[in-house]
């Protein structure tokens, strides 16, 4: 199963849509996971348009519509890998600490906030993702978003893609 990883869209705050780059990829994985903050909805309608399955929440600037919606933690399988997809972990220090005992069942924590891209592993195996920010790359060199591949229980071929400057428009 192909897999797309994002968050923290911010549209139409931050860019005005989505790069074409990935709502392409959104079209070609079979589950998007997104770790919230889109801020308005109809973000949410075309990625749940064009995605095969998405699995997603809603984070701190999104408004009572988004949060009517969304759970503030969600949890899926695919291809037998356990995720859960939340959009605040805290503070960098402790995370794999703390994120490994708040989700125990998890074998992979797709999360956001920061826009600042993460790929660790916490004792015990919880792999915790974040794809950055697609539209805001506050204190990045780039624009990013995650791919991974998930198959028979594992995890793979997580790849961290990053999206060319926006320009006017």
């Amino acid at each position: 199963m192909e897999l797309l990883l994002t968050t923290d869209t911010h549209v139409p705050k931050r860019a005005r849509r989505l790069p074409a780059q990935l709502l392409a990829a959104v079209e070609a994985a079979d589950v998007v996971f997104h770790a919230g903050d889109w801020v308005d909805e109809a973000t949410l309608d075309l990625l749940a348009a064009r995605a095969g399955r998405l699995v997603a929440v809603y984070g701190n600037n999104d408004g009572p519509g988004l949060r009517a919606r969304l759970p503030e933690v969600a949890q899926a399988e695919v291809a037998g890998v356990r995720f859960a997809v939340v959009h605040e972990t805290g503070p960098a220090q402790g995370r794999e600490r703390r994120c490994a005992e708040r989700f125990r069942g998890a074998d992979v924590l797709v999360f956001g906030h920061s826009h600042i891209p993460w790929d660790t592993t916490a004792p015990g195996g919880l792999r915790l993702l974040n794809p950055g920010s697609p539209t805001d790359r506050r204190r990045q060199p780039f624009c990013t978003y995650m791919t991974a591949t998930a198959e028979d229980g594992v995890l793979s071929g997580v790849t961290l893609h990053r999206l060319p400057p926006r320009t006017a428009g």
